[in-house]
């Protein structure tokens, strides 16, 4: 073919924005575009899913891990339909997405016709910063452009519809007329600092506090060092997000963990006793972890000024990069030094690390799963990039795994999917093809998504210079995430025919697709199966056999008063649930032990 199409335009406006990948799955609606990206010369690299939602996982996959916009690709129907709940995923996690969604040909739009739907308003939610359908040829440069400019620059999603007879015309050749838009392939981040009397006004707030704490969330992914620095400054302890845990160094003696329901008990003392709160880049939605309305004075550091007191009142905003804004504040702080309040905090953080060793090495039947996390953390390669998966393996990533410095660890924090681990990672190894990836995930997550894109794995590995794409499957038979909301958050007993999970050998899946399996029944085996497993030489499913009964308790005081409806839920479960209930008053025994300390 010589004539350029509008579909090679597409390509080609995508390779001038920088995209070299392309996350998708083909149909009669995208077609086009995909015998363009064949004949394309220069790229993008075109990668395919097993599913459309797992591609748009990994789409977001690669937003996150390296910083660029992700792009993905499907046809009109169910596989846009499809799409959803991945781009749902880039819009609550603050991630620069762009879906390129084919359409059926313009003159069938509202007859019914096959896998006809009404794409403009399915996505008008999502993509409520910019969805648009291109009815014209000269309308497609700048509909792409403005979709890429706006995801980068609002960090959402963004969708392009491009019925099937427009991206088979002829590309346009534009000049300028009446009724023609021609764009340019740009975008340049601003430098946004606060005004200067309201970073005196947040410095004065800040130097009254005794007791200051910050709240950093991934908004802070650039300003480590600052973040840093203004804790020692102000003597401060530091909490994060979920989303905020890689860019805080937990051996910081006054690193308190991650905050929340799934969070650490130093990071439960830290917000529930400071008097002044600096939060910086994060908007975590655990409100009642917070310290109550009134009980803190507090600032509030974001490049997006909309998210200024989204979830705690505070005196003084301050609208700008993070690492900039630290930067302007720093000369305007006073040096605290050690003071007790610093103290109490670093021995909260001692005593939680004590509670988490104890935790792992708590007996279960026949391993417990903090055990499993915490003998990665010893082994974790530095160069390591880590997915995580949602339910309870979220709870042993944010108590157990302690980050080396600059390994980054992903996953689905605000939607809080299922089945966004292995994408994620598949997208991190593609970006990073020389380093390790390492998957925490659930037996759950693992059977909704997982072992469809382990055959995408076992097609791809070969071609990786680093081989190590290593998955670990908490194996325990039990959605225990639910299982354990159900008799904290309803008191009721767990229901087995909604929690039960069929039993799966995750090692003779991984052998049947030409990979290695390791199977982990004794809690010694551990050190052995993860230093073979990070020495591998192609990537392997370690199947670690775990105990339901470990529970997911809230850290004290929110934990504590939900242990009389848990107790009472498990009662109700009858004998069987006896090992439940001696682990959660073991678990209670450790927070109690670690609880006692003055608040001054």
């Amino acid at each position: 073919m010589s004539e350029r199409l509008v579909a090679d335009l597409i390509v080609d406006r995508l390779r001038t924005w920088g995209v070299d990948r392309l996350f998708g799955y083909s149909g009669d609606g995208n077609n086009t575009l995909l015998a363009a990206l064949n004949r394309s010369e220069g790229g993008p690299e075109f990668v395919q899913a097993r599913h459309e939602e797992n591609a748009a996982f990994m789409a977001v996959g690669h937003a996150k891990y390296t910083g660029e916009v992700g792009v993905v690709t499907s046809t009109q129907g169910p596989g846009a339909v499809h799409l959803l709940n991945g781009l749902y995923d880039a819009k609550l996690d603050s991630v620069p997405v762009v879906a390129i969604i084919g359409q059926q040909d313009r003159s069938v739009l509202g007859s019914g016709y096959q896998q006809e739907v009404d794409l403009v308003t399915l996505f008008k939610d999502v993509a409520a910063q910019f969805s648009e359908q291109v009815n014209s040829p000269k309308q497609l440069p700048m509909v792409l452009d403005r979709a890429l400019r706006t995801a980068i620059a609002t960090r959402s999603p963004c969708v392009v519809i491009v019925p099937h007879d427009i991206q088979e015309q002829p590309a346009p050749v534009l000049d300028q007329e009446h009724g023609v838009v021609v764009t340019a392939a740009e975008w340049n981040p601003p430098r946004i600092l606060p005004r200067p009397k309201d970073l005196t006004a947040a410095a004065e707030l800040l130097n009254a506090g005794q007791k200051v704490a910050l709240l950093v969330g991934q908004g802070a992914s650039a300003a480590q060092e600052q973040v840093v620095a203004v804790a020692e400054k102000l003597g401060a302890g530091i909490t994060t997000s979920l989303l905020g845990k890689p860019y805080v160094d937990e051996s910081l003696p006054y690193a308190t963990g991650v905050m929340g329901h799934l969070g650490t008990t130093a990071s439960s003392y830290l917000m529930g006793a400071c008097d002044t709160l600096l939060i910086v880049g994060s908007n975590d939605p655990w409100t009642e972890f917070y310290p109550p309305p009134g009980a803190a004075r507090a600032v509030q550091i974001d490049i997006n000024d909309s998210l200024l007191g989204n979830r705690y009142p505070i005196e003084v905003g301050l609208t700008g990069d993070a690492a900039a804004t630290l930067e302007e504040l720093l000369p305007l702080l006073e040096e605290s030094g050690q003071s007790p309040w610093r103290t109490a905090v670093e021995e909260q953080v001692s005593r939680w690390w004590e509670i988490a060793g104890r935790r792992a090495r708590t007996p279960a039947e026949p391993v417990n799963p903090e055990r499993v996390v915490e003998e990665l953390s010893r082994q974790l390669p530095s160069d390591a990039q880590v997915a995580v998966d949602v339910g309870s393996c979220v709870y042993w990533y944010v108590r157990q795994l302690r980050l080396p410095r600059g390994v980054p660890a992903h996953l689905s924090s605000t939607l809080a999917s299922m089945g966004c681990s292995i994408p994620y990672a598949i997208a991190a190894k593609l970006a990073a093809p020389t380093r390790p990836a390492v998957v925490l995930t659930g037996d759950g997550a693992m059977q909704m998504a997982g072992l469809a894109e382990m055959i995408t794995v076992s097609r791809s590995w070969r071609s990786w210079p680093d081989p190590r794409f290593v998955v670990c499957v908490l194996n325990n038979r039990d959605l225990g995430e639910v299982s354990w909301e159900q008799r904290e958050k309803e008191n009721q007993p767990r229901f087995p025919a909604s929690q039960d999970l069929p039993d799966f050998s995750y090692t003779g899946y991984a052998e049947l697709l030409g990979l290695t399996g390791i199977r982990v029944e004794d809690p010694d085996q551990l050190a052995g199966a993860w230093e073979a497993a990070l020495a591998a030489d192609r990537p392997v499913i370690i199947e670690a056999v775990t105990d339901a009964a470990v529970p997911l308790l809230p850290p004290f005081p929110a934990g504590e008063a939900k242990l009389e409806g848990m107790r009472g839920a498990l009662a109700q479960e009858g004998p069987g649930a006896d090992h439940a209930r001696e682990l959660l008053d073991i678990y209670a025994g450790h927070e109690q032990d670690g609880q006692a300390l003055p608040s001054d």
